[in-house]
C-alpha cells in the first residue's frame, strides 16, 4: 500500500509493554494479535493502549513484558458483536515497530493525526465547573472503500469552534490517544468496568475552509 494512501491516519505511540500476545483473527494466513502498551502521560499517569501487531513483525512467543517499544501505524476501529449489539472497539494497527534501551523525552510519546468526516453531529456540553467540552466522531477512509470510526474529545476554546462543525465537514486533528475507565451498567444489580479509548484534542482544523 502506498505511504499516500495513509496519510490521513498516523500515530506513534512509546511506552513499556505489560502484557502477553492474545490473538485476534487471521487474514490471508497471517496471524494479528493483541498487545497492552502502558504509555506515560506528563500528570504521571499512563495510558493502556491496545497494539494490534502482525506475527511478522514480533514473535508472538515471546514474552517482552517491561520492554519499552516506539510504534507506530494507524487508529482502526472495527465493530465486534456482542449478543445483539455491536460495540466500537478500537486499537493502534501496527505497521513499524523498535525496541529503545532508555527513553526521556515524554512530550513525544503519544502523537496521532487525523484527516477525516465529521459522522454525527457534535455534542457539545459543559462540567459542573464550567469547563468545556466537545464529543466527535470521526469517520477516516481507508483504502478499499473502508473507514475507521474515531471517537475525539476537545475542550475549551478547541470545544467551542469544534461544536459548530456540520455532519460531512472534512476535519484534519492532532492530538493523543488516551484511555478512560467507566462503568457499565448491564442490568439493574450488575455493573462492568470498561475501557473506551478516544483521541484527545490539542489542535483542529476544518479543512473545508482553505482556500
Amino acid at each position: 500500500m502506498s505511504e499516500k494512501m495513509i496519510e490521513n491516519n498516523k500515530v506513534s505511540v512509546i511506552g513499556e509493554i505489560i502484557s502477553g500476545f492474545t490473538f485476534s483473527h487471521e487474514v490471508f494466513g497471517e496471524g494479528f494479535y493483541m498487545v497492552d502498551v502502558a504509555v506515560s502521560r506528563l500528570s504521571e499517569q499512563a495510558d493502556i493502549i491496545p497494539l494490534m501487531i502482525s506475527e511478522r513483525l514480533l514473535d508472538v512467543n515471546e514474552d517482552y513484558t517491561g520492554c519499552t517499544v516506539e510504534a507506530c501505524g494507524q487508529f482502526r476501529s472495527y465493530n465486534r458483536h456482542e449478543g445483539s449489539k455491536n460495540r466500537l472497539v478500537l486499537s493502534v494497527f501496527v505497521r513499524e515497530i523498535r525496541f529503545m534501551e532508555e527513553f526521556t523525552d515524554y512530550t513525544k510519546t503519544n502523537q496521532i493525526f487525523l484527516d477525516g468526516y465529521i459522522c454525527k453531529p457534535p455534542i457539545y456540553r459543559k462540567t459542573p465547573l464550567g469547563r468545556e467540552i466537545a464529543d466527535l466522531l470521526l469517520a477516516v477512509n481507508r483504502p478499499y472503500g473502508k473507514s475507521d470510526y474515531i471517537p475525539c474529545i476537545a475542550w475549551g476554546r478547541n470545544a467551542r469552534y469544534a461544536s459548530g462543525f456540520e455532519v460531512g465537514a472534512r476535519i484534519r486533528i492532532w492530538g493523543r490517544v488516551q484511555s478512560r475507565e467507566y462503568t457499565k451498567k448491564l442490568s439493574e444489580t450488575a455493573c462492568e468496568k470498561r475501557v473506551a479509548y478516544e483521541v484527545s484534542v490539542s489542535k483542529l482544523e476544518c479543512a473545508d475552509q482553505e482556500g
